[in-house]
């Protein structure tokens, strides 16, 4: 399963500038673990930092412009760090799977001449087969939305002979002056200097690598799940997966039990341990074909129906159902899992988180926002990442595990929230 090992943010609101985990050309940082929490008080920038997964996401699915409008963020210059000038940039460093080389992804998003978001610059780097050192390999890179891409799994430029100039090498390419010409060198021009180059070229069976990022990103689930959308009844028809908003849950329910019965009876059975009284789960569809979520409680002969659920019964249930997805996502994001939630299921939830984050096989990478003692002391200083407001005003984040008291006092016993509710994670 895919893992991003490493992140970095620039100028996006709060996140003027900071990195989580391994990038490329901080090779002796430690890698972003499979279970990864973010804590901090309110107005740090947690919301902000999971809404860069999600708009890195719209970005892919609808171009920079539309992404910088959507889910209320408004526009470009509310999305910059207020006071810059430069562009909102990323960087993504991640392996396919454990044995993979890794690959890094590049992205700069500014305003071109007439005030509209664009993309400046984009590029993917990987490690060619046997290299340890020295920079990797590019096999995409896109100035203004023109560039070079390098087919197949091996070809790049060695950008180690020294600088280049990537116009004046897209000359010599044309006139075959340089040695980079080959029949896996493809000069690129997008008509939409908007759009995403990877939207484009992952499209194409040539760019297998490019491809492979592509769908990546493609397959991150951003939770954005409200118990009032898991009410709503949908037409019946079986959905193999969860929506980012849970409106589909009933659809879901009915997937699993016509596709996978004995799974959906182990989720059954976690949610007996979790929620009292509920017994039994199923759908029913309505005279007009809408579909009804009805949870039996013992001790009541007629169901109860998702409408008269409580907010926490439902979030639990479509947690669960999530993690037992027969193809899960390979990035499961998650803002504050706790909310509306008894904390003494904060633990096992968190369990649970980690329990799938650490599947050899069908495991996802769990990235999750919170503000719970009770969810963060189910975890590792290692799994912790501890986000701070500088006096500047902008945001700062370091790991829990940096700090060598933390560590002797989790391996003494104490639990990690216990520690961070009573201030041993804040700055000393």
């Amino acid at each position: 399963m895919a893992k991003i090992e490493g992140f970095r943010v620039i100028n996006y609101r709060s996140l003027r500038d900071i990195t989580m985990g391994k990038l490329w050309n901080t090779q002796n940082a430690k890698p972003l673990t499979p279970m990864t929490a973010v804590i901090g008080k309110n107005g740090v920038g947690k919301s902000t930092l999971f809404d860069t997964f999600g708009f890195l996401a719209d970005c892919l699915k609808g171009g920079v412009e539309e992404a910088c409008d959507s889910r209320g963020r408004g526009g470009f210059e509310r999305i910059r760090s207020q006071g810059q000038k430069g562009s909102v940039e990323f960087q993504i460093y991640y392996k396919e799977d454990g044995n993979a080389r890794p690959m890094t992804y590049e992205l700069a998003i500014d305003l071109d001449s007439s005030e509209r978001p664009y993309v400046k610059k984009e590029r993917l780097r990987q490690r060619r087969k046997g290299q340890d050192r020295g920079r990797p390999f590019s096999f995409l890179i896109l100035n203004e939305g023109k560039g070079l891409a390098w087919k197949g799994e091996e070809e790049g430029l060695d950008e180690d002979r020294g600088e280049f100039d990537l116009t004046n090498l897209i000359e010599k390419i044309q006139i075959g002056e340089t040695s980079e010409e080959s029949k896996e060198t493809e000069i690129v021009e997008l008509d939409d200097k908007r759009k995403l180059g990877i939207a484009t070229l992952g499209a194409l069976k040539q760019h297998p690598r490019i491809s492979a990022f592509r769908r990546f990103i493609e397959g991150w689930y951003l939770s954005y799940f409200t118990p009032d959308a898991a009410r709503s009844l949908p037409l019946a028809g079986p959905q193999k997966h969860l929506d980012i908003h849970g409106d589909n849950l009933g659809n879901v329910v009915q997937f699993m039990e016509r596709e996978h019965p004995k799974k959906f009876q182990s989720i059954l059975q976690k949610i007996s341990t979790k929620i009292p009284g509920v017994e039994k789960i199923s759908t029913a569809k309505s005279p007009d074909g809408r579909l009804l979520l009805r949870f039996n409680d013992r001790g009541f002969q007629e169901p109860f129906y998702a409408q008269q659920m409580s907010d926490g019964t439902l979030k639990v249930f479509a947690y669960l159902l999530l993690l037992e997805d027969p193809s899960p996502p390979p990035f499961l994001c998650i803002e504050e899992p706790e909310n509306g939630l008894y904390h003494k299921l904060l633990e096992t939830l968190a369990r649970e988180f980690r329990e799938h984050a650490t599947a050899k096989k069908s495991g996802s990478q769990v990235f999750v926002t919170t503000h719970q003692p009770y969810f963060v002391d189910a975890l590792k200083p290692e799994e912790v990442w501890v986000l701070e407001k500088g006096e500047d005003g902008f945001s700062t984040i370091r790991r829990a595990s940096e700090n060598s008291l933390i560590n002797n006092l989790v391996s003494e016993g104490l639990p990690l929230g216990g520690l961070w509710y009573s201030d041993y994670l804040d700055k000393r």
